[in-house]
């Protein structure tokens, strides 16, 4: 469940920390306090986009930590395959330093990337924003919650699917570009042919044209390198009286007519005739280089056209000779293809038929499964549905046919009848506002059944509901707050009456700045803080005297 959240320098949030209980949270406040902003700072927490403007004027940063509790096999064994560190109390530390160049988030100190985040935050909670209802109003999101409800049971399935249409599609459009008539077959025919001779006839070894250019710059420059390396030879050699191993040897001689006077002597002399014979391998060498440096003019053709062929080669077919080779087996297999072109078109038709086939078999399994899921999950929603006041409903979860796609072959919508007598019509065309905040809040508790995710976040789940609505709304919160840490933004008295926790969130400035702070209320300030809720500007005891009994009758219910 999620312990605390610490906000520091977002928006009107000056520092706050608010530290979470479990079962129902409920956060309350006037319009425009913060409350949204409170709530926004967990996504932000959870990898969403941060713009720079939410730093709070005068900081350099601003900050948001969140700090989980999870036993959960599967989040630990996610945090195990992310190689992230855990606590052995299974406590997570999430945090987010937002600067006006960069952010950078860490999970127990190390720090991660945006995917990483969002992958584990998928496992801790699941945040309903004040207008996902809305995304009720498309029918890809009644697929998306059958999906989710049918769970591990469709999952691999619908992984299958993926991958086959995929497939087919990659498969069509291949044989849509290679479709040839003759004419044109024959083109790409000599063409390819044409292109694989080239190739083929230059012998191509890989690496020679580095080597062909070292030795071509070596030619082109053999007269420079001849000059110097001549004056080199003869500054060090000992042919002439004035190089460097005449004089050595001059220097050599002298010294061993006065070595035997003294030991040092003979140690110079030791250094010397090593110097000697280093000099004298260097003058070896260097000659052996002049005399492999000639070389004629026809090497030199040879090389230079040789080199100038590959460049060529190069210049057509790829930046290096792997490349050219690579090119080169390309037309080799295009000239095979087309040398047989009917029985390879008809390959690509007899694959495109077999995967076509394997498609649609899972996509059959896909549809049974839905089938049994929506039979179950239409009752379930429909149950839910009767306890958030809607008296007489039909609830239907249409699974119909459609052109296969990277889902499978299904089409799924919501059909709905709020009235009796009423034909069951599509979710779309009968739904208020209000009434699909309960749709969907009877989706979450359904879904939250079957996942292992503890916390639930509502912002504003009572959007265009009142009266004895609101009660069995706050009746479900409570109910779901037995399994779940629920987290509630509400501006309905009913829904904060249920509250295990109330936090009230308040704006407040001195003329110059305006700060947002939360804090949790004791019982009796909560009473008074329902008592605002309900309409009364003054804590009068008439209706503090109304808030009291609103909480004993929510207390009441949630001990049943």
């Amino acid at each position: 469940m999620l312990v605390s959240l610490h906000v520091k320098n977002l928006a009107l949030i000056e520092e706050s920390e608010v530290l979470f209980g479990p079962g129902l949270n409920i956060l309350t406040g006037e319009t425009g306090a913060g409350k949204s902003i409170l709530i926004g700072s967990l996504s932000l927490a959870l990898g969403a986009k941060a713009d720079r403007d939410l730093i709070r004027s005068g900081a350099e940063y601003a900050f948001v930590e969140l700090v989980f509790q999870s036993e959960d096999p599967q989040f630990l064994s996610k945090m195990e395959e992310l190689d992230l560190p855990v606590e052995e109390d299974g406590t997570v530390i999430i945090s987010r330093k937002i600067q006006a160049a960069r952010s950078v988030s860490k999970i127990n100190g190390e720090t991660v990337t945006a995917r990483q985040i969002k992958e584990l935050a998928e496992l801790l909670l699941d945040i309903h924003g004040q207008h996902e209802h809305q995304s009720l109003l498309q029918k890809k999101k009644h697929m998306e919650i059958l999906d989710a409800y049918a769970g591990q049971e469709i999952l691999p399935v619908l992984e299958q699917i993926t991958s086959l249409h995929g497939a087919c599609r990659k498969l069509q459009e291949q044989l849509e570009s290679e479709s040839l008539d003759e004419n044109a077959r024959k083109r790409e025919m000599e063409l390819a042919q044409f292109e694989w001779n080239e190739i083929d006839g230059a012998h191509i070894t890989p690496g020679e044209d580095e080597q062909l250019e070292s030795r071509y710059r070596k030619m082109v420059n053999g007269k420079k390198i001849g000059e110097a390396l001549s004056a080199a030879y003869a500054g060090t050699g000992y042919d002439s009286g004035e190089g460097a191993g005449s004089q050595i040897g001059r220097a050599l001689r002298e010294l061993r007519s006065v070595a035997s006077y003294d030991e040092k002597l003979e140690q110079l002399e030791s250094q010397l005739l090593e110097i000697d014979s280093l000099l004298n391998d260097f003058n070896r060498d260097m000659s052996e280089y002049i005399e492999d440096l000639e070389f004629d003019d026809s090497d030199f053709k040879t090389v230079e056209e040789r080199l100038n062929l590959l460049n060529h080669l190069k210049g057509k077919y790829g930046s290096s000779l792997e490349q050219v080779l690579a090119y080169g087996a390309e037309c080799e297999n295009k000239i095979e293809k087309l040398a047989d072109y009917e029985n390879y078109m008809e390959g690509l038709r007899k694959t495109l038929s077999e995967k076509e086939s394997e498609l649609s078999k899972w996509c059959e399994k896909a549809t049974a499964i839905r089938k049994k899921h929506a039979s179950s999950l239409q009752e379930v929603l429909k149950k839910a549905l009767e306890e958030l006041n809607f008296l007489s409903v039909q609830f239907e979860v249409a699974v119909t046919a459609k052109t296969v796609g990277p889902k499978g072959a299904d089409d799924v919508e919501f059909m709905i009848s709020t009235n009796p007598g009423e034909n069951l019509k599509p979710l779309v065309q009968v739904a208020s506002g209000g009434e699909l905040s309960r749709v969907m809040l009877a989706i979450k508790t359904v879904l939250a059944d079957k996942d292992a995710v503890d916390t639930l976040i509502f912002d504003e789940i009572d959007s265009g509901i009142s009266g004895k609505t609101a009660w069995k709304v706050a009746e479900k919160l409570g109910t779901l707050g037995k399994s779940h840490q629920v987290i509630c933004i509400t501006h309905l008295a009913q829904i904060a009456a249920m509250a295990d926790s109330h936090f009230v969130i308040e704006k407040d400035t001195d003329g110059s700045s305006t700060v947002t702070a939360i804090r949790e209320l004791e019982e009796e300030a909560s009473l008074g803080e329902l008592a605002r809720l309900l309409g009364s500007d003054v804590l009068t005891e008439a209706a503090l005297t109304n808030a009291r009994e609103m909480r004993m009758q929510a207390l009441q219910q949630k001990g049943k």
